[in-house]
């Protein structure tokens, strides 16, 4: 439900919304906080900075948000839905139309091309099998791979099975894109390469981007960063700079990393 302000402004619900929200994991006899009362939201279209050392739950954070866990306590609301709340089956819907995920270690199928690991998303979601194939070209042409559809994630380098892995993500059009520590098993170039495509999915597209990382340098892609430390939020929040420029297709080619 939208928000009317003082002045009687109209102002829209934020896509994602935290409220008080707990993850305890119980370790021998002892109770770890990995989240440990968290409240705050993102709007749509947002480019949101998770930033933290290890161990301070902002991986478990982007869990939660995206359904692979549920909370100990709290509340998460997406698009106007109380995920929390969902059955089983629910969740699986909500993770196949709402979420596109990205992690560290890419999690490619190793059997299967770059072309069929883009379409196995579709599969899930029972998009018509005419329509798998031209989308997962033009996701890889999108990110630069058109060179490399029938290449096994062995027969890649790590920057370009990130981008497999993105556009991945994308197969289903989501609205959210989640993204854990997607630079870290990359080298400084292609980890650039990668943030570049990430800030122009949220730029040109509109999609709502949740990145969560260790590393400083990610910040100045976002529009606003969230600093964690021992399960809690710390020092508020800040603007990002948005200094990345969007990338260009023939760099995206010639990269081999």
């Amino acid at each position: 439900m939208a928000d009317v302000t003082s002045e009687g402004a109209v102002q829209a619900a934020p896509l994602i919304r935290i409220e008080e929200l707990h993850r305890d994991f119980v370790m021998g006899d002892q109770v770890v906080h990995a989240v440990n009362g968290i409240t705050t939201e993102a709007a749509a279209g947002e480019f949101l900075a998770v930033m933290g050392p290890s161990g301070s739950g902002k991986s478990t954070l982007l869990y939660l948000i995206g359904g692979l866990d549920r909370p100990t306590g709290g509340e998460i609301w997406v698009n106007g839905r109380e995920i929390v709340r969902l059955d089983e089956n629910e969740l699986a819907a909500y993770r196949r139309r709402e979420i596109g995920f990205i992690f560290q270690s890419y999690f490619l199928v190793p059997t299967m091309t770059a072309l069929q690991n883009v379409q196995f998303p579709m599969i899930f979601a029972q998009v018509p099998a005419a329509e798998r194939e031209p989308r997962a070209q033009q996701l890889l042409t999108q990110v630069g791979l058109e060179d490399r559809m029938n290449h096994r994630p062995t027969e890649l380098s790590g920057g370009q099975q990130q981008r497999v892995a993105i556009a991945r993500a994308l197969a289903n059009d989501p609205k959210i894109i989640l993204a854990d520590e997607p630079t870290g098993n990359l080298d400084t170039e292609s980890g650039a390469v990668i943030m570049d495509l990430l800030a122009q999915l949220n730029r040109e597209e509109g999609r709502t981007i949740v990145i969560v990382s260790h590393d400083p340098s990610i910040t100045v892609y976002a529009t606003r960063t969230l600093h964690l430390l021992d399960g809690r939020l710390r020092g508020g929040t800040e603007a990002g700079s948005r200094a990345a420029v969007a990338p260009r297709q023939d760099e995206l080619r010639e990269s081999t990393r």
